[in-house]
Order: structure tokens, then sequence, then C-alpha cells
């Protein structure tokens, strides 16, 4: 059984490679996504949950409405997230930005400004507008567990537990949380414990396409494939789960990832022994 608990540094890096690209395989796969602004298709369907037509097709009508008014909160939150779903991470982010100026003390633009962030990759900035957002009189568990995730980026695991349990003190059992929490043993290597968090995750109520996602991403991962593209299926056509699954295998195979980590699991037994 392979052991992810002592993968080295190149290991991790690999595998956080790997998760980052996988997710961006599927247009209603896992996402980082830790708050959502609601359905903004024709079809009422969330965003998380839309296909490439329909994204595309939003983005085109909002982006109409949004040049008209680029100041109107409602619009160019829902504009930014469904660029951000796109992959036009740059663009969500000028939009947030500048509605940032607009709104420099609205806790929900702060808090979409900080996801923008860190969607761009600016993940100090990230974290600094999502602090601004909290208020520690009135903790927000929404951004608990965006600053959680924006920490485990940086590579702050620890602190970033604590923050996911705290959030999980003021909202128990939400699925989003556990998810979250599950997707920080990912990037640290620790696939076994992940996968305890994803699927209590996606046994809550009110668990979405994202949170299932995660599941079949972190049983992929562990070679599991056919059990991944059940998970996958039931959130995405059997064509685009087949394609995720295949491009997890594709990759993997590519850069020997598990005889890495076999080879460094066997190395640190061996001088256990010793």
């Amino acid at each position: 059984m392979l052991t992810t608990r002592s993968m080295n540094a190149t290991g991790k890096r690999l595998l956080r490679a790997t998760v980052a690209i996988t997710i961006a395989v599927g247009v209603a796969g896992c996402g980082t996504s830790k708050m959502t602004t609601g359905s903004v298709s024709k079809s009422g369907r969330a965003v998380e949950q839309m296909s490439a037509q329909e994204l595309a097709s939003a983005s085109t009508s909002l982006g109409k409405t949004y040049a008209s008014n680029p100041s109107d909160k409602p619009t160019a939150m829902k504009y930014a997230q469904v660029l951000q779903m796109n992959g036009n991470s740059e663009q969500s982010l000028a939009v947030m930005r500048k509605l940032a100026i607009d709104y420099p003390k609205d806790r929900d633009v702060l808090a979409a400004y900080g996801k923008a962030l860190a969607g761009a990759g600016e993940l100090e900035p990230a974290l600094d507008a999502v602090r601004r957002a909290q208020t520690p009189e009135y903790p927000d568990w929404k951004l608990l567990s965006a600053e959680a995730a924006i920490l485990d980026q940086l590579g702050q695991s620890a602190e970033a537990r604590t923050l996911y349990r705290r959030a999980l003190d003021l909202k128990p059992n939400d699925p989003s949380i556990l998810s979250n929490l599950g997707m920080s043993y990912v990037l640290q290597g620790d696939l076994k414990t992940a996968e305890t968090y994803m699927r209590s995750a996606s046994e809550q109520r009110g668990a979405d396409s994202r949170v299932r996602q995660n599941l079949a991403l972190v049983v992929g991962l562990q070679g599991r494939f056919d059990e991944a593209e059940r998970i996958a299926s039931q959130e995405l056509s059997p064509e685009q789960a087949q394609a995720n699954v295949a491009y997890l295998r594709k990759m993997l195979a590519q850069q020997n990832a598990w005889s890495q980590l076999k080879d460094e699991d066997k190395k640190k037994k061996k001088s256990a022994t010793n």
C-alpha cells in the first residue's frame, strides 16, 4: 500500500501540480472557490455546475451588463465569478479590484476580492483582503475557511487546519469546510486522511459538485481510477469524467510519480530499521 506521509519535497511539488492541473481539466471539477454568489444562468444552474457553453454565454451576457455599470455590486461579483470559472483569472481580478475600490469596507466584496487575488496567484494580498473582511467579534465561517485555504497554498498547513476547525465549530459538518480540510491533507500528501474528510463531506446534506469532484480527485490520486471515474460521473458527463481520469493517469505515468513516492517510502523504512 502506498504511503504518502513520507513524501519528499519533489513528490509534494509534483502532487501540488497534479492537483492544480486536474482541477482545471473539467469546468465543473473540483474548484477552490469558498464562496458562491448563486445562479446566473437561464437554466437556474449554479456557476459551479455550468457547462463550458453555459459559462461562455453567461460571461458574454454579464460582460455587457457590467460594462454599462461597473459599480453594480451583484453584477460585478457574478461576472468575476464566471470569469474565474472560465479560467480568466486576471480579468476576474481586474473586475474585483475595481469593485474593492468602490466598496472598500464591504465584507462580501473584500472576501470575493481575496478569492480573485488567490485565483491569480497573489496569495499574500489575498490573505490581507480576507482578513480585512473578517470581524473578530462576529467571525464568518466562510471567511475562516477561505483564509485557511490561502494559508494552505502558502504552506502553512498547521495554521490552516486550526482555522478549518474553528470554521467547523461555527458551522458543524459543513461539506465545503470538510472538503477544504481534506484538500489540506492532499497538498501535504496524506491521501488516506484526505479521503476520510472528503467522504464525510460528500455525505453531508448540501454537498455540491465540487465536493464530490474533490473526492474523485483524491481517489484517483491513489490509483483507484475506475472508482474515481464513477464518482466523477455523478456530476460530469461520462466523457468529461473519463477525460479527467485519463488526464490524471497520463500525468502520473509521465512523471513516474508513484515510483518516486514508493522509492522514498522504502528509503525511510530502511533508515528506520537501521
